[in-house]
């Protein structure tokens, strides 16, 4: 199991052909990007954790009806300081790093007053971010990398900070019809006001600005603060539905003052979060109209939580589905110096991911009675008490069990919908196969097969796709077995049965987050 997460994976920047078995659909054309961290080790040093590892971008082509692989690590600054000093000179979340050992009383003085508001890593590790005609690699730093989604090549390095004033930000925006951007981040400076700013970068800019970033016309639309002023809640998605931001105040948070002193007291940023598990979970309903929170207070039991599913409204209600955990094991299981031979062990007391469905209602009638059920959904099991403060008490319903990283037919999304498509989690975080769950009917197909872990399922749909499975799953395949190569796979999302696979003589490492690009989202790439 170590070897598979603690290796370093070769890059390969020029395109190696796949060699298929069955046959491409000849409408998809287009790339596949995918992020996740390649490297763990930097001369005689390592990494502490796995979601540390020096971001390796890679990417499946299609063409035809062929497919060309390459891959090529981000030429971050943290990876070319690592780099120079053939060691890790730059921290990461899980690991804190000494560039210049200090010497003396007054040197190291100086060195825990710079890292008080932490310079924070641009090693984009966790996903890819359209903007406009432009690709960025992101993590949940200030920092994003556009990247050429062809050649892979690293370009100019953007800091939000000169945009909007957060310290973090998402990794998981979304995308309106017109193709703008809404993110969400933390701002844990000014004077003490801890809040959490949802911002719009467009899509396009103007006319006579052709050659600027959207970036430069981001646009805040609005802030939440946090309950907390020194311990903000940790979050690494959220969700929308057509008039409404939902935003998880989880009881897993941030300890600001343990952050500003880790550099100084020699642990990682890692150590600064902490899940509290007898406090609750807040639930923020912004309109997107008037850019306020919903007044009315609900909420429900502490859980820890990092994707969204899907969002919407109906009959006056807005129902969310999320992955909940019952406590914050998941990112502990990830430390290197678990991953190893005894892993089965070590994530014997993993808290399994579960997909829970919440039903919030906007309105209700005055004479309520305290303790009523204010769902008024028959499909669902939710349910939304009235307290006696007035406060709503939220509790779900289980969809389904041992899924995480879930995608959907994004057309749907913010929409009343049917089917999730998953990485499926049995006995450890590590996927086993890959799951489509039917939230109607509790109803799932799944894809295994032995010593394949698959990657995140993205979803494709057909060109003149009528129904909401009316597509194809695409998922790279790292295999645990060394005489098994690795794949691409390309699934139909409505039987789940294999159209085609694409074989790739090279080693996969397990990636994160992902998109697929169309070929006519890549035009001005070519220009």
């Amino acid at each position: 199991m170590e070897v598979i997460f603690g290796r370093n994976i070769e890059e390969h920047p020029e395109p190696i052909k796949a060699q298929v078995k069955g046959e491409i659909p000849s409408w998809l054309q287009g790339i596949l990007l995918r992020n996740g961290p390649g490297m763990h080790t930097v001369g005689e040093t390592r990494y502490n954790h796995w979601f540390d590892g020096l971001a390796l971008i890679h990417s499946f082509t299609f063409k035809n009806g062929e497919v060309y692989y390459r891959s090529k690590y981000l030429r971050s600054d943290t990876y070319n300081s690592n780099i120079e000093a053939n060691r890790i000179v730059v921290s990461e979340f899980g690991t804190m790093a000494y560039p210049d050992p200090c010497k003396n009383i007054f040197s190291k003085a100086f060195c825990y007053l710079s890292h008080i508001i932490p310079e924070f890593t641009d090693n984009c590790l966790i996903n890819i971010m359209k903007t406009g005609d432009e690709f960025y690699a992101t993590s949940e730093t200030n920092f994003i990398r556009k990247i050429n989604p062809q050649t892979l090549e690293t370009l100019e390095k953007v800091d939000y900070t000169k945009y909007v004033a957060v310290n973090l930000a998402t990794a998981h925006p979304h995308y309106d019809s017109a193709g703008n951007v809404l993110n969400m981040g933390t701002s844990i400076a000014g004077k003490g006001k801890t809040k959490y700013v949802v911002f719009k970068i467009p899509s396009s800019v103007p006319e006579g600005e052709k050659k600027k970033s959207c970036l430069k016309h981001l646009e805040v639309m609005c802030s939440v603060p946090s309950r907390s002023l020194l311990h903000p809640s940790y979050y690494h998605s959220f969700g929308v539905t057509e008039n409404y931001i939902v935003f998880i105040e989880q009881p897993f948070k941030l300890d600001i003052p343990k952050l500003a002193t880790a550099y100084f007291r020699g642990v990682n940023w890692a150590s600064c979060l902490s899940f509290h598990k007898d406090n609750k979970t807040w639930f923020h309903f912004i309109d997107k109209k008037t850019k306020k929170d919903i007044s009315t207070t609900f909420y429900t039991d502490a859980m820890v939580l990092f994707h969204h599913v899907n969002a919407y409204e109906e009959d006056g209600q807005i129902i969310f589905d999320v992955i909940c955990y019952a406590d914050s094991s998941l990112y502990e299981m990830f430390y290197l110096k678990y991953l190893n031979a005894e892993f089965e062990e070590n994530t014997k007391h993993f808290s399994l991911p579960t997909c829970k469905r919440f039903v919030v209602p906007l309105q209700w009638g005055k004479d309520a009675e305290i303790g009523s059920n204010l769902v008024r959904l028959p499909s669902t099991t939710a349910t939304a008490l009235k307290e006696n403060d007035g406060s709503i008490y939220c509790q779900p319903e289980t969809i389904y069990e041992g899924i995480e990283l879930p995608r959907i037919n994004y057309d749907y999304n913010g929409k009343k919908y049917r089917y999730i498509f998953a990485a499926g989690v049995q006995w450890s975080p590590v996927p086993t196969q890959i799951v489509k769950v039917d939230v109607l009917t509790k109803k799932c197909l799944t894809w295994r097969e032995e010593h394949c872990w698959p990657a995140e399922p993205t979803f494709v749909p057909y060109p003149h796709a009528k129904e909401e499975d009316d597509g194809i799953i695409l998922s790279s395949i790292v295999t645990s077995d060394p005489r098994k190569a690795p794949f691409l796979l390309i699934l139909d999302a409505k039987t789940f049965t294999e159209v085609a696979r694409a074989t790739v003589d090279v080693e996969l490492h397990l990636d994160l987050h992902g998109m697929f690009v169309p070929k006519k989202d890549l035009k001005s790439q070519e220009d």
